[in-house]
């Protein structure tokens, strides 16, 4: 017989997070990232806007190096950090890092850009080892966490943000050389967050749309994970090594082909069509789309060099990163709030502008027509800055468990 518990009795677990006494800001893993990574969001391509049309130097002397940095480990760090940090407890039924630890580590984050802003100051020694501290510290809490919960599972996770802090400090390293190419950090680091996508948003996105259809009635659901998803999983790693280590082989143009049909082929089976009118939930597809479609154009640039290798770069930055982390971050943000997952007008405007501004990314690199870098700035920062003024009293708000 099952024991019934009441809210005078709650279990321990319970018990232990409603009695957080400490900042509300503080209380969850998404609330400072999340807040965080939006902000920096506008700020950083407003940076970058004023240096494209000349009102501000270079930051990093090479704009390039800074404005590709901020845009991987920066933001796209902060947001992924801010959503396994409150995924973990689901995954290992433990208790969140909260608190002091999250404080911490928010701290190192936002320590990480004042420095890169600062590059001259403190020099590329001392520049990388404080902006290199954030990914490092979560990825050894994240680490901490799943060993401690035995949630095996979640160990290619771990692994992945391990290899992000590596990329990170492979930056640094490169840039404080003479010829301050980064290149190569930046390929691993956008590969490890596309195979970092494509393992997440592989569980999440059939999983959530499974669920409304379900409640719809429907008979034709999205398929559980198969061994055609492990296959394309396994593709997906074999591709990102070859083409952060080989980026013009035939190998590596081979492999972006065969990855981009497989993503093609998975996108295929979630059903994306059948919720065409849940925003919440067609924004994922989008960007789980641009997956593909990276792959695509890198397949072209390698074989026939129809597209420079920037479109299939922004595809996965602009496009994929950008739009799952906006859809992920309002989702899991009202989720997490107790508020319902419907997406009013400013969420609605939200994946429009970054769906606008991801393609007039692309569009830019492919036509090499400038008016639209500045065209895609500007929704870009329109995008979040909605998600700010949409989002602050949630993610600042006092919390509320029940």
């Amino acid at each position: 017989m099952t024991k019934k518990t009441d809210d005078s009795n709650p279990p321990p677990r319970i018990a232990a997070r409603r009695d957080y006494a400490g900042p509300a800001f503080f209380s969850q893993g998404f609330r400072p990232f999340f807040l965080g990574a939006g902000i920096w969001a506008v700020l950083a391509v407003t940076i970058w806007l004023c240096e494209w049309l000349g009102i501000l130097p270079p930051v990093m002397v090479l704009s390039t190096n800074w404005h590709a940095h901020e845009m991987i480990f920066g933001f796209a760090g902060a947001a992924m950090g801010g959503f396994i940090l409150t995924a973990i407890p689901n995954w290992t039924s433990r208790l969140p890092v909260r608190g002091l630890p999250l404080g911490i580590l928010a701290l190192l984050w936002l320590a990480g850009r004042v420095v890169m802003l600062m590059p001259d100051v403190l020099g590329p020694v001392g520049t990388g080892l404080i902006d290199s501290a954030y990914l490092v510290v979560l990825g050894a809490a994240i680490w901490r966490e799943i060993i401690a919960g035995k949630n095996w599972r979640n160990l290619k996770t771990a692994a992945l943000i391990t290899l992000l802090a590596a990329a990170n400090i492979l930056f640094h390293w490169q840039y404080a050389s003479t010829t301050a190419d980064t290149t190569l950090a930046e390929r691993m680091g956008v590969m490890v967050l596309v195979t970092l996508i494509a393992l997440i948003g592989g569980r999440i996105i059939p999983s959530f749309t499974r669920n409304v259809l379900n409640r719809r009635g429907e008979d034709k659901l999205p398929n559980p994970v198969t061994n055609t998803d492990r296959f394309t999983l396994v593709v997906t790693v074999l591709t990102a090594i070859v083409w952060v280590l080989f980026p013009l082989s035939l190998l590596a143009g081979g492999l972006t082909l065969v990855a981009s049909a497989l993503h093609f082929e998975r996108l295929s089976r979630w059903r994306g069509l059948a919720i065409l009118d849940e925003p919440m939930l067609w924004v994922l597809h989008v960007g789980y789309l641009w997956i593909g479609i990276g792959f695509g154009l890198l397949s072209a640039h390698i074989f026939l060099g129809l597209v420079p290798q920037s479109a299939a770069v922004h595809a996965f930055t602009a496009g994929a990163f950008s739009t799952m982390i906006l859809g992920v971050m309002s989702r899991a943000s009202r989720g997490h709030s107790g508020l319902p997952l419907k997406a009013d007008l400013p969420n609605t405007l939200i994946y429009v502008a970054i769906t606008i501004a991801a393609l007039l990314r692309v569009g830019g690199s492919i036509t090499n027509m400038p008016i639209y870098y500045s065209l895609s700035g500007v929704f870009w920062v329109l995008a979040f800055g909605i998600f700010i003024l949409a989002y602050w009293k949630i993610l600042t708000k006092n919390l509320r468990i029940k």
